[in-house]
């Protein structure tokens, strides 16, 4: 039988290697071969724009005029955004900002309080 992992994801048997990956039939999952097993495991540091450590609950400044997507606001150098929380994925903190609403920000944009 076959000696490669089962799929971290899912717990599957059924991996095969497609290439330098390994891959799940069943849920999809892709992973390298030479990854380590515990990888996916381990908490994500969010970073600010000059690399200072971002927490749930942090005041961050926006550094660049961010147009907001889908209306004719701007989002101002130097607005304070209050009480961040942070979230998996493209824009990684998730707030709401005085006079716009609620919006998803890329930490590259913000520089912490």
């Amino acid at each position: 039988m076959s000696t490669l992992p089962p799929c971290p994801k899912c717990a599957s048997e059924y991996t095969y290697e497609d290439g330098v990956q390994l891959v799940c039939p069943e849920c999809g999952h892709e992973w390298s071969a030479d990854a380590p097993a515990d990888a996916g495991d381990a908490d994500k540091v969010y970073k600010d724009s000059v690399g200072n450590v971002l927490q749930d609950g942090d005041t961050v400044t926006v550094i660049k005029d961010l147009k907001v997507k889908g209306s004719s606001l701007v989002v101002k150098v130097g607005t304070k955004v209050k009480n961040i929380r942070l979230c998996d994925g493209d824009h990684d903190i998730d707030c709401k900002i005085d006079g716009i609403g609620a919006m998803k920000l890329k930490s590259e944009f913000v520089r912490k309080v």
